[in-house]
């Protein structure tokens, strides 16, 4: 079994304390919290490669041209990918239980949740469901917003600061607001 699948909660019933993933899935987890807090985290912002080269060597698929903050939260970096001169600003929360990936340059600002699972409402147990998330080649997400498990978006589009977004947003497209809509598209048209 992989170290990384989900549990069954009608056997586990992790409303009740029990688990939502694997012994060995929650060993490597709090290992690799303890790596990143004594070797990373007190680390100065321009040590970008060198907190790359920690998140590597814990399975991160991460261009030596990315540029990841100290203080940022990875649930697990084997599920993480970023493409080069991505960046994960200051207190992102890369809550990545399904893969995340970011292409090419793009951007996730500071404060912002990245959030790649849910649980099932319709299930009495309330099931775990991990869903991954993608942000295009040259996208912004701006400070503080929340993208939901599942959630694509595409190249160069741009999500405002503090907008909640759960569903798709398209290329070039602008989004903002609770829930996110679409407002205009980066050329300058209005889609209102």
């Amino acid at each position: 079994m992989s170290t990384s699948a989900l549990l069954d909660a009608s056997t586990t019933n992790p409303s009740e304390g029990g688990a939502s993933y694997s012994l060995s899935n929650r060993l490597l987890r709090v290992l690799w919290k303890f790596a990143w807090i004594t070797l990373a985290a007190w680390t100065p912002a321009p040590l970008h490669r060198y907190r790359v080269a920690i998140l590597r060597l814990f399975g991160a698929d991460v261009d030596w041209n990315a540029h990841v903050y100290s203080n940022v939260k990875i649930w697990l970096p084997s599920h993480l990918t970023m493409e080069s001169h991505a960046c994960l600003g200051p207190g992102v929360n890369c809550y990545c239980m399904a893969p995340i990936s970011l292409g090419r340059g793009a951007i996730v600002s500071q404060g912002t949740t990245l959030c790649a699972a849910t649980h099932d409402i319709r299930d009495p147990d309330f099931q775990l469901v991990a869903k991954p998330i993608s942000v295009g080649a040259g996208a912004w997400v701006a400070a503080e917003a929340f993208v939901g498990p599942g959630v694509k978006i595409g190249d160069r589009a741009v999500v405002g600061a503090r907008a909640v977004l759960c569903r798709d947003a398209e290329e070039e497209g602008v989004y903002v607001g609770n829930p996110a809509t679409l407002i205009k598209k980066r050329g300058g048209s209005n889609c209102k």
